[in-house]
């Protein structure tokens, strides 16, 4: 449970500071978004990474709890990437396609 609840955090929070720069946003959803939702992922990004930090600290202790959060942060980042690349090649095969 500790760790699906650390992973999910880290997923949330890459996930929206991904969405928070400019090109990922043209690649999902095509457009720009204003300076105040872009804030907003930055934050929520921010803060999900920050609690996932905090809980597993708060669990594991300082020195565990940051090696764990070194490998949930690095399989959270590895599959928002490796999303945002699938993203990408699947709109490439379909305008291909058409």
């Amino acid at each position: 449970m500790m760790h699906a609840l650390a992973f999910t955090l880290c997923l949330i929070g890459f996930a929206a500071l991904a969405l928070a720069t400019r090109r990922q946003q043209h690649d999902v959803i095509g457009r720009s978004l204003p300076r105040g939702p872009v804030r907003g992922l930055r934050i929520v990004g921010t803060i999900a990474l920050l609690l996932a930090l905090g809980w597993l600290v708060a669990r594991q202790g300082f020195g565990l709890g940051l090696v764990m959060f070194s490998g949930h942060t690095t399989m959270a980042a590895a599959v928002v990437y490796g999303a945002l690349i699938a993203r990408v090649r699947m709109a490439g095969r379909t305008a291909r396609r058409r």
